[in-house]
């Protein structure tokens, strides 16, 4: 497969947000401590899947209207032309708490990948482009956020170098069952 990583500008976003960021939730990581600073994933299949939509709450194309994105980098996956994913590195923003007021940490804000490309090598692609891209602006490391919902997710990460950094429950208002886990990858 032949795919083409651009970098693109928020113009694109409209764009961008026509490839889904939905998936199936079959399964979920159960998180627990494993020594100070390393945690257990056991995987637990689900008696009832649900779809999870991460844009229902808000999309690509409100990200500028929400946040100064002047330190973001959009890139578009294409496959003979056709957009089949993105991904959305966010640097120094200003009233941003997924930097945790660091200079030299990036957050892998978004990452999306079309179902029927997806386990292809879309997401690594755009992964590495995305860590380039910090690397390249002075970023010594990207931090990501996802949840024990999203075991591909999770399974992608570690297959990227990430590291499990964190773990907490009760951080989603209406949705307890949900951890945030947060990965970090050294550049």
């Amino acid at each position: 497969m032949g795919i083409d990583v651009r970098l693109e500008s928020a113009a694109a976003l409209d764009e961008y947000a026509l490839v889904p960021v939905a998936f199936q939730v079959r399964e979920v990581f159960d998180v627990a401590p494993r020594g100070s600073d390393e945690f257990a994933l056991t995987a637990r299949a689900l008696v009832d899947a649900y779809v999870k939509d991460y844009d229902a709450s808000y999309g690509p194309a409100e990200w500028p209207h929400r946040f100064d994105v002047s330190n973001w980098a959009f890139f578009s996956a294409f496959e003979r032309g056709m957009r089949i994913g993105g991904a959305t590195v966010a640097g120094h923003t200003p009233v941003f708490d997924m930097l945790d007021g660091r200079h030299d940490l990036a957050t892998l804000w978004d990452i999306r990948v079309s179902p029927t490309a997806r386990r292809t090598g879309v997401g690594a692609a755009l992964f590495r482009a995305t860590a380039d891209w910090a690397a390249a602006h002075g970023y010594r490391c990207i931090r990501i956020e996802t949840q024990n919902i999203n075991v591909a997710a999770c399974r992608f990460y570690m297959q990227q170098g990430c590291v499990l950094g964190a773990a907490h429950s009760g951080v989603y208002p209406g949705l307890p069952e949900e951890v945030q886990l947060l990965w970090y990858k050294d550049l």
